[in-house]
């Protein structure tokens, strides 16, 4: 695209002031105007053939998967480095990036633009279109071309507490036992026979054979592995109300990859499923630790939708492509009993075959404006109808646990260890 410079318009505009006093003072030069702005006409046309001898195809650089709030660089370079004269880029952001002076920068005489970017929420950010601009050597002229791309950059919540958050996990096992022995310790499958020891428990003492050695005698068991576990989030409209400055879903998904992370250490596979209306993404059983990053790119990948959950739909989806027993870990929220009563039924029929955690996250809101003291007649209307949706996120939690379900409900900064201390519990309860 071949498109006119401030300096082209500035000479025709004075070339038709010029134009107007020659006119007056000598009507004879009439023909001197139209010559000038012919003679204007081929210039840009040659300005414009210089140009695109050094028009050049342009190449984005950027990283395919950063954390939510993260800071980074995109850059736009030039293969052949020459960048013409004031040539300049444009990028056609995303809403979930931040591009720094609107996605513009100049190309300088490396042939390199450098633009900052911020990533502001998870999911897949898209970067359609590059367009580049050069000035012609006369002045005269701009090129512009547009450049379709198809760049995808995953923005998965930020990792940065995981480590540490993961160490401390493990290292408190390790006080226990648990991580210790890899082999035998708290399992279902029996392994040998061992000489009684202080502190191992009695119910593990096999008396027949005790008779039979003339010895005490305790059962080992080793350590259950290759176990199925699902991480299951809700992505509909109630997940998508923020706590704590992000979305609910974000949270769910941080305190899930802590999970995953501790269960393929641990030998176990786990599965990640995202759902609204339908079921979106539903990944293969993954195990080993390597299968962190697959894990981690699946979960930046869920979308928030605005419309009502479909659990039935979900769940059943979930009944039907589980083969063995699992334990399902379903992050949702709890809005009013008459929306959680498709769950209820949906859940009833899972409980047969499998484990159910639900995981809920605290509403620190709701119960801040119970417990401030009133001081106009609003603030009692709030804690009102606080307390009502209080109250029956609780009946709904007693019913769950009613019908057999695992409940964590955990203040969001919390969740992460919370929900790994309940995963490790299970398997020392021999759940699986």
């Amino acid at each position: 695209m071949i498109y006119p410079s401030a300096r082209l318009f500035l000479a025709i505009a004075g070339g038709a002031a010029a134009a107007m006093l020659i006119g007056v003072a000598s009507p004879n030069l009439w023909l001197l105007p139209v010559l000038w702005s012919l003679f204007l006409l081929a210039c840009a046309g040659i300005d414009a053939l210089l140009a695109r001898q050094t028009m050049a195809a342009a190449q984005l650089q950027a990283p395919a998967a950063v954390d939510i709030g993260a800071q980074f660089t995109l850059e736009v370079a030039l293969p052949q480095g020459r960048p013409g004269r004031s040539a300049q880029v444009a990028i056609a952001g995303d809403p979930l990036l931040h591009l720094a002076d609107g996605g513009r920068a100049s190309i300088g005489a490396d042939g390199i633009a450098t633009l900052a970017a911020s990533a502001l929420r998870r999911g897949a950010a898209q970067i359609a279109s590059l367009d580049i601009r050069w000035l012609g050597p006369l002045g005269l002229v701009w090129l512009l071309r547009q450049t379709r791309i198809a760049h995808t950059i995953l923005i998965s919540p930020s990792l940065g507490n995981l480590r540490s958050d993961s160490v401390a996990l493990l290292s408190r096992d390790a006080r226990t036992g648990m991580m210790a022995q890899l082999d035998t310790g708290p399992g279902g499958e029996f392994e040998a026979l061992s000489e009684y020891q202080p502190g191992i428990e009695r119910r593990r003492i096999d008396w027949k054979q005790s008779a039979r050695h003339q010895l005490l005698l305790a059962k080992e068991y080793r350590v259950e592995r290759d176990n199925n576990i699902v991480l299951a989030f809700d992505c509909g409209r109630s997940m998508v109300e923020p706590i704590g400055g992000l979305p609910r879903l974000d949270r769910a998904i941080t305190a899930g990859l802590l999970t995953a992370w501790a269960a393929l250490k641990m030998g176990d596979r786990v599965t990640l499923c995202g759902f609204d209306a339908q079921v979106r993404q539903m990944t293969a059983p993954l195990t080993g630790s390597g299968s962190f990053a697959a894990i981690k790119r699946a979960a930046a990948s869920l979308d928030y939708a605005a419309a009502e959950t479909n659990f039935t739909l979900a769940l059943s989806t979930l009944a039907q492509r589980l083969n063995r027993r699992s334990l399902i870990i379903l992050f949702t929220d709890i809005v009013d009993p008459t929306s959680a009563e498709l769950m209820l039924r949906s859940i009833g029929r899972l409980l047969a075959n499998h484990v159910l955690l639900c995981v809920v996250i605290r509403d620190d809101d709701l119960e801040d404006l119970v417990a401030a003291a009133p001081v106009a007649a609003d603030d009692v209307s709030r804690a009102v109808i606080a307390a009502g949706l209080l109250r029956e996120r609780r009946i709904v939690l007693g019913r769950l646990r009613a019908m057999g379900v695992e409940v964590l409900e955990a203040p969001w900064r919390a969740l992460g260890p919370a929900l790994a201390q309940r995963y490790l519990g299970t398997k020392r309860r021999q759940l699986l």
